[in-house]
């Protein structure tokens, strides 16, 4: 009987990864614009509580980082630099 609940339970779990695969390969030959609004409605799903501690402390950050830019206390870089530098210190 333990055997037959292990077969089952691998099929299942096989079939499970063959669709995750298929979908993933699905997915992947969309355009650039539906996958990431693909993405974010999968993050969207995963968050069925909203913190609301947690999305105040959020809008603060995202507030004193604007500051910060329109102040000129930081300097915004071009995308290909910081993902450079980024790869660098991945890389290292």
């Amino acid at each position: 009987m333990a055997t037959l609940l292990a077969r089952k339970k691998n099929a299942y779990n096989g079939s499970i990864m063959t669709s995750s695969a298929e979908l993933f390969r699905d997915a992947m030959a969309l355009p650039a614009e539906a996958r990431a609004a693909l993405a974010d409605s999968l993050l969207e799903s995963l968050d069925h509580e909203m913190d609301d501690d947690a999305e105040q402390a959020w809008s603060i950050e995202i507030r004193r980082r604007l500051s910060q830019i329109d102040s000129g206390v930081v300097a915004m870089i071009p995308w290909t630099e910081a993902r450079q530098s980024l790869r660098s210190i991945l890389e290292s």
